[in-house]
């Protein structure tokens, strides 16, 4: 297969015209959203659907989101619109908020992995909701990239992992959130399943008291099933072996200095995921800066391009652990699964 690219900027109208149709005669398209670049097909086509499971190599039992361009669209994928969710939608909606509820039957078993519920958004990035109106249906996708690796959050790395393999990339720049959405279930108490740039914090101050599942700091147990996507034990993974060193930031960092001259006298290449505040603990060593330890959305946004970036050069990335709080929630979640929950004052 030859994939075709556009460019939304230069080429907008026809880029996504023809993208629309491309989802509508069941292919497959990767587009922006401010979150990370989604794989796209026909949420109601489940044929279609499936093909997104081929292309990235999915298990077919991790559910997708179904992206709409307009609130009143989930009147026709839910069984009922709650009164919390219409509340969350207008505080929210366009943005990196997806709801869970329960679903019509319009909506395919294969979108749901054969759940009750089904997860939907609506994004706030202009291509994305232009394809989407294109294409006239909801679209269901996940991240456009090859199953466990890291999310792709520009159009180049989409092209890394996919080239070849679905009908159209379309390039929308950088995306500005870099993390996939908050899952927020409604069913129940409100109860985060996956952390992003809505916090819970921003959810509770709109519809009071918001759980967090015990799966987005910890791996699902054995045989529990996947409510939300990213819930897989080993997600987001590089090519190099991700560790994680908790503690205060001196704690972290001397832990992480330790195990880094270790590692290079056994000849392994290292590299160390630094902050603006604790760059000067890793003189005369590797090390990136992905980011600002006092606004964690810069480390969320720049994360998943680091893992890409240097799990291609070294043998080991060594990262300090944030607190679990706000943004750094969703950045701890997604750093995790990066590491099969490896954490370095674990190693032998």
């Amino acid at each position: 297969m030859q994939t075709q690219y556009f460019n939304a900027t230069t080429q907008k109208e026809n880029g996504t015209r023809l993208a629309g149709s491309v989802i509508r005669s069941g292919g497959l398209v990767a587009f922006p959203t401010e979150t990370v670049y989604g794989l796209g097909a026909n949420g109601l086509d489940g044929e279609a659907v499936r093909r997104i499971f081929e292309a990235k190599g999915r298990p077919a039992d991790n559910p997708l989101i179904l992206h709409v361009a307009k609130k009143s669209d989930v009147k026709d994928l839910w069984l009922r619109v709650p009164e919390e969710a219409r509340i969350l939608m207008d505080a929210f909606w366009p943005g990196p908020l997806t709801l869970v509820f329960n679903r019509s039957s319009k909506v395919p078993d294969e979108v749901t992995a054969g759940l009750p519920t089904v997860a939907v958004r609506m994004p706030a990035h202009k291509t994305a909701l232009a394809l989407i109106r294109a294409a006239d249906v909801p679209i269901a996708a996940p991240s456009a990239n090859l199953s466990g690796r890291p999310s792709p959050t520009t159009a180049a790395h989409v092209k890394a992992d996919l080239d070849g393999k679905i009908d159209v990339i379309i390039d929308g720049g950088p995306c500005s959130v870099g993390l996939e959405s908050t899952v927020l279930s409604l069913i129940g108490t409100p109860t985060i399943l996956r952390p992003g740039g809505i916090t819970r914090e921003m959810l509770e101050a709109v519809v009071g008291p918001v759980e967090v599942a015990r799966a987005v700091l910890e791996p699902l147990s054995e045989g529990e099933v996947a409510a939300s996507p990213g819930m897989k034990y080993k997600h987001y993974a590089p090519n190099a072996q991700v560790l994680i060193s908790a503690g205060s930031p001196r704690q972290a960092a001397e832990r992480i200095c330790t195990a880094y001259d270790l590692a290079e006298l056994s000849g392994k290449s290292c590299i160390i995921f630094a902050t603006e505040q604790t760059q000067g603990f890793y003189r005369q060593r590797k090390y990136a800066i992905i980011g600002d330890r006092k606004n964690p959305a810069t480390l969320c946004a720049n994360l998943f391009a680091a893992l890409r970036r240097y799990g291609d050069e070294a043998d080991i990335l060594y990262c300090e652990a944030l607190p679990e709080r706000e943004m750094g929630l969703a950045y701890m979640n997604r750093l995790l699964r990066s590491a099969g929950f490896q954490y370095l004052e674990e190693e032998p």
